[in-house]
């Protein structure tokens, strides 16, 4: 399966309501919850918390990509939220992140994890597209962008 299958806008939120870590997380959980992606919100906010604070996922370039593997999901999960003013999240380069990709898998999928990661990886190497994802006013406009639909 490739990332660019789990994208559709309603695992997308833009912008994030959030001003800090611990509401980002929380938030992106939320809209997992709301899209129907998952059951047990407790369960998969402590594994993302968990995850979280054994070393930030805030990568550089202004994104983050929080993951964990939690037997409460069965298939890989994805959410996306911006926050086009950035929100302090720990990152390598000390730069506020815009970008949140929420990545959650089950704990036997070690390969579908990794390759979703290294995707994100990969799409975050385009300073293009990333500006373009942070200037969206939709989740709509965010999946165009991603799918190129």
């Amino acid at each position: 399966m490739n990332l660019i299958d789990l994208v559709t806008d309603k695992i997308i939120k833009t912008p994030l309501e959030s001003k800090d870590k611990p509401d980002v997380l929380r938030e992106l959980v939320q809209i997992l919850k709301d899209a129907g992606e998952i059951d047990d919100f407790d369960e998969v906010l402590k594994a993302v918390q968990d995850r979280e604070d054994k070393q930030s996922t805030g990568l550089t370039d202004n994104i983050a990509v929080p993951h964990a593997k939690t037997p409460a999901v069965a298939s890989l999960k994805l959410a996306i939220g911006i926050s086009p003013e950035g929100i302090d999240f720990n990152s390598m380069d000390k730069q506020p992140s815009k970008l949140f990709f929420l990545l959650l898998a089950a704990p036997g999928m070690s390969g579908p994890h990794v390759e979703a990661l290294a995707e994100i990886a990969k799409l975050a190497q385009s300073t293009t597209l990333c500006k373009a994802l942070v200037s969206a006013k939709t989740a709509q406009e965010v999946v165009e962008l991603l799918t190129g639909d």
